[in-house]
């Protein structure tokens, strides 16, 4: 399994973050995990960035700008738009699917009910098995 340097995660709701950042460092503490909780911080934190993460994951439902909006910006910044973005959101819909597909997202990851699954998601992602795939989503 490919161990990223470096994760950025999108999210207004701090226990998933904070759930999140928690799995990643079981899979491998020496791994960064830095967080935003908004799509205006998250811009101005990356800008600010030398070095960008290896994988951006990025919740939808935010308040001001949405996770949409932000992808849309992530993908059209010549400084950002190489950064893999993983769409991790309580959301399962098609249409959310498509969407951020057609907008540059690389996987859709549906938020799951325990840190176990998290963490299984989180392998499958950092190994880019969903690169092989034809599926949008675990």
């Amino acid at each position: 399994m490919l161990i990223p340097l470096a994760v950025f995660i999108v999210d207004d709701d701090k226990d998933d973050t904070d759930m999140f950042c928690e799995v990643i460092s079981e899979i491998n503490n020496s791994v960064k995990c830095t967080a935003a909780s908004n799509g205006k911080e998250a811009l101005q934190l990356l800008e600010n960035e030398r070095v960008l993460p290896d994988f951006l994951f990025l919740d939808l439902n935010m308040p001001g700008m949405n996770g949409k909006q932000l992808l849309k910006q992530l993908k059209q910044n010549q400084k950002l738009t190489s950064i893999p973005v993983i769409i991790y959101s309580t959301s399962n819909l098609e249409a959310d699917k498509e969407i951020t597909r057609q907008l540059g997202a690389s996987y859709f990851l549906t938020k799951p009910d325990s840190m176990k699954q998290l963490k299984k998601d989180l392998e499958f992602v950092f190994d880019k098995k969903y690169e092989h795939n034809q599926v949008v989503t675990t």
